[in-house]
């Protein structure tokens, strides 16, 4: 059963989302009484969550005291990829003060990637972003146990399995710490500040490394039972597939995925099937070496000259996603759809295959006002979600 949040989460947040407010607005939008907003509010001030910053404009009588959030306030966003780090550090308000980004491994393991982390929030300690942090968001590659804060079963993560992350998150700089999977804060910064903002009820499918898909259900991310819903790259597609990272054959993500897409464009290259690949190949030493490899943007650049063979591969992956999707719209009902990731750069040739296919396959009634659109985050949703993850974590302990 729905509960509405608590009065002083809804202050937080409004702040958060909105900038400065005045104490008489405030009021309005939380629908609460004069003594209950002057009790919460001084409370929050005591606190040093909120500040009073000047005066509002007249309303027509006694103007009335605009509060803010904290200017100290810091909370810092990490999304873990398969082969990539993407730092913030933000304000309040998330705004981003500091970025960084970096390729890494997620196989690695966790001790060499958090080391890593924190070596880069340490830079921005040392650059004057921060003095403490005030709650930290992380997004993995991987089903996570959101209760408990912990990677379960990684198939693409090696040594991640129930590793303590929230808990040495926490310990390290001392204040909240939430972990979850990658697609999962993906979703949430989508919603946040992206195409997505003014959507309840959403899929946000990321199609990098791996694919997953966002469930995003009655203002909220559905996570199921132990975390693992959305986990759409291991459905089945082809009976007679590939072998997936996961054990199984035959999944979405063995079919296309980032790795699998390299494969069959390395394949197409080296047949001589793709003219285009195999002078990008070339271009790298691969033909002569075997030791060079391609990816999705080289694809991306073939399918934008015209090559047949690249457009053929991301149709292909495309229809391979589409009949996935189309299952979960006659599921769901959604009311948007939003395509992420990094193959989110194979452009409108993908995302034509997935609409025809979702609009072709699916009831009517679910696709007749049913956008499926491109993420206008692109590379920072998941770090946008992973602040407003790490917000909430501290503002709900302000009780």
């Amino acid at each position: 059963m729905y509960q509405p949040a608590a009065p002083h989460l809804r202050l937080l947040r409004l702040l958060r989302d909105q900038g400065p407010v005045s104490r008489a607005e405030l009021g309005d939008r939380l629908e609460l009484s004069r003594p209950r907003l002057l009790a919460e509010v001084e409370r929050l001030v005591a606190a040093e969550m909120i500040v009073e910053a000047g005066m509002a404009a007249s309303r027509g009588g006694r103007r009335s005291t605009l509060v803010e959030l904290h200017p100290r306030l810091r909370f810092a966003a990490v999304d873990l990829g398969a082969t990539s780090i993407n730092v913030e550090v933000t304000n309040g308000r998330l705004e981003p003060l500091a970025a960084y980004q970096e390729a890494a491994d997620i196989r690695s393991g966790p001790r060499a990637i958090l080391l890593r982390v924190n070596e880069l929030l340490a830079k921005a300690r040392t650059d004057g972003v921060y003095d403490r942090l005030d709650a930290v968001g992380i997004g993995v590659p991987g089903p996570v146990s959101f209760r408990d804060g912990v990677p379960v079963s990684p198939p693409i993560m090696p040594g991640w399995d129930r590793y303590p992350v929230r808990e040495l998150l926490t310990q390290e700089y001392g204040c909240p710490a939430v972990v979850d999977n990658d697609v999962n804060i993906m979703a949430i910064g989508e919603r946040h500040g992206g195409v997505a903002h003014s959507v309840d009820d959403f899929l946000f499918v990321k199609i990098g490394t791996g694919v997953g898909c966002g469930i995003h259900l009655n203002g909220g991310v559905f996570r199921g039972v132990d975390g693992c819903a959305g986990d759409i790259g291991h459905i089945q597609v082809e009976s007679h597939g590939p072998a997936c990272s996961c054990g199984n054959t035959g999944c979405l993500e063995a079919l296309f995925g980032g790795a699998a897409l390299a494969r069959d464009a390395l394949a197409a290259a080296r047949s001589g099937e793709s003219p285009a690949l195999a002078a990008r190949l070339e271009a790298l030493g691969g033909a002569a070496s075997g030791g060079a490899t391609l990816t999705a943007r080289d694809v991306a650049i073939g399918a934008a000259e015209g090559d047949i063979t690249c457009i053929r591969l991301i149709r292909d992956g495309g229809r391979r996603v589409g009949s996935v999707l189309a299952t979960l719209v006659s599921f769901a009902n959604p009311s948007m759809i939003v395509i992420g990731g990094g193959l989110a750069q194979l452009g409108h040739v993908l995302l034509a295959e997935i609409r025809s296919v979702v609009y072709r396959r699916s009831l009517p009634l679910a696709t007749g006002n049913l956008p499926v659109v491109l993420s206008e985050l692109g590379s920072r949703a998941g770090v946008t979600g992973a602040t407003v993850l790490a917000s909430d974590a501290l503002f709900e302990q302000a009780s």
